[in-house]
C-alpha cells in the first residue's frame, strides 16, 4: 500500500553527495521566503530570504547558469 501522507523532501547535498539540509516546507511569510528543514539530518532550522537578498543572490548567477536554472527541472537526475 502506498503512503500518500509523506512529506516531499528536497535535499541539498555537498560535493561527496552527503546530505547537508533537508527541505521540508518552503512558505511565505510577508514579503520572505521561509525555508523549515533540518542541517545534517538533526538540527532544525528555519531560514528567511528577503527579496533584498534574492535580488543580491540574482547578481551572483551570470548567463549560462540562468539558462541552466531555467531547464534544471526539466533535466533527469
Amino acid at each position: 500500500m502506498r503512503n500518500s501522507n509523506k512529506v516531499p523532501v528536497a535535499k541539498i547535498l555537498d560535493a561527496q553527495d552527503k546530505e547537508l539540509m533537508a527541505i521540508r516546507k518552503l512558505e511565505r511569510d510577508g514579503n520572505a521566503l521561509v525555508i523549515r528543514g533540518k542541517i545534517f539530518g538533526a538540527m532544525p532550522m528555519v531560514a528567511k530570504l528577503t527579496p533584498e537578498e534574492a535580488r543580491a543572490a540574482l547578481k551572483l548567477i551570470d548567463f549560462r547558469t540562468y539558462l541552466f536554472l531555467l531547464t534544471m527541472l526539466f533535466r533527469k537526475s
